[in-house]
């Protein structure tokens, strides 16, 4: 197998990781989005670091590797996630999903947050995948970029259909077939995070905010617009607004996409490009509107009622975090099984209730509702059918594109 050879970071790819970490998801709380950059991060951390080590090229996915399936004798898996990316009970210590499935099926769930960086996180993995040894971790909690080179390293394991009746038949079909995990063979989404505009009615003052066009366009918002530090963000959604589809663009698009934000970022239109530190700018008023994520929106609407969003005709962006078995578990069956699990109405529902991510399980509204009217009735939770026809995701890169790719989009913002 092809294997890279040693790279220097170009200095866009370590611009892109010092994004992430100063402002971008990498910066935040877990409620607000934690993610490292899907750009920054896969640039930085997850080309440069593979290649610094010699690990094989990533390219067609080679499978995963099983090792002997304790699942029948040890009663137990090793659950991998973010923080605060779970339901919790009233103490704050117990977590009533877990115990359900515990009482049902006699597994106990080793649950452990240390998830706050993808590329961090990776790092600790990398020796022992490449070594094709046991991490001691049964289900981890990937963002779809992460997953992506996983899987095409052969580095998680192929799951098991018989095992996951609820997660086949429940699987939103916005998130069915992502162009890195085809159907769906060897991940299952946690949850589904999604790029909306958002804005303050106040500070708008009557101007109406329909579309990106109208951010890059009015000027009665000169200086009073915010775009995302995060490539697949900003870029996506300009792409969307140009009648581009993120999951099939080509570069020249993307050069149009940098020059239409150029000319605004020139006419002093765009204020800055923000990690979440633009929830306190809109919320004062000091942005009118901006590209923003929508937990962050959840949760700045129950906080402010001058703070809404808008979902513009062209559409809007969406990645998902994503369960995977990584290779030489010692639980793979418990650990489809506690998946399968997450896919019933019921328990997506007590889940959503407490974390206000994107459910990717159908069916999930009216149990919600039970819990929580309002988050049931809130399409940046339970979208419906027309919002999910509307979603986009934004294609997988080459090496060779992420570097140029963040090369430009640095230059843009100005990293």
């Amino acid at each position: 197998m092809e294997q890279y050879q040693p790279d220097r970071l170009t200095p866009a790819q370590a611009a892109a990781m010092r994004r992430s970490l100063r402002n971008g998801r990498a910066a935040m709380t877990r409620r607000s989005l934690l993610r490292a950059s899907a750009g920054g991060a896969l640039a930085a951390g997850g080309l440069g670091a593979l290649s610094a080590c010699g690990i094989p090229a990533a390219g067609k996915s080679q499978g995963g590797t099983s090792a002997q399936d304790h699942s029948a004798q040890e009663k137990v898996v090793n659950f991998s996630n973010w923080t605060e990316y779970i339901d919790v009970d009233d103490k704050g210590k117990g977590h009533p999903t877990l115990d359900t499935f515990r009482r049902r099926t006699g597994i106990t769930v080793k649950y452990t947050e240390d998830i706050n960086d993808n590329n961090e996180f990776f790092g600790k993995l990398k020796p022992q995948l490449a070594a094709g040894q046991d991490t001691g971790r049964d289900i981890i909690v990937l963002t779809d970029w992460l997953a992506a080179r996983l899987i095409r390293l052969g580095w998680v394991q192929k799951l098991d259909p018989s095992h996951l009746p609820h997660a086949y038949t429940n699987l939103s079909p916005q998130f069915r077939d992502p162009d890195w995990d085809p159907g769906r063979a060897y991940s299952y989404p946690w949850q589904g995070i999604s790029t909306v505009i958002a804005y303050n009615k106040k500070a708008l003052d009557g101007v109406e905010v329909k579309s990106v066009s109208d951010l890059l366009d009015n000027p009665k918002l000169k200086g009073r617009v915010g775009f995302l530090s995060e490539m697949r963000d900003s870029m996506g959604m300009t792409l969307l607004d140009m009648g581009k589809d993120p999951a099939k663009f080509t570069d020249d698009d993307f050069d149009a996409a940098i020059a239409r934000l150029q000319k605004a970022v020139d006419k002093g239109q765009i204020r800055r490009f923000t990690g979440n530190d633009y929830t306190s700018d809109l919320t004062k008023g000091d942005l009118a509107a901006c590209v923003a994520w929508a937990g962050d929106v959840v949760q700045l609407k129950a906080d402010s009622p001058d703070v809404d969003f808008v979902i513009p005709d062209s559409g809007y962006m969406t990645s998902t975090d994503n369960l995977c078995i990584p290779n030489k578990a010692r639980h793979k069956t418990n650990a489809e099984r506690l998946i399968d699990f997450y896919y019933e109405p019921a328990q997506a529902a007590a889940l959503a209730a407490y974390i206000n991510y994107v459910t990717p399980v159908d069916g999930v509204k009216p149990y919600l509702a039970k819990i929580d009217e309002d988050a049931a009735g809130n399409p940046l939770i339970v979208p419906d059918k027309a919002m999910q026809a509307r979603s986009h995701a934004f294609r997988s890169l080459s090496q060779k594109e992420e570097t140029t790719y963040e090369e430009k989009f640095a230059k843009l913002t100005g990293a």
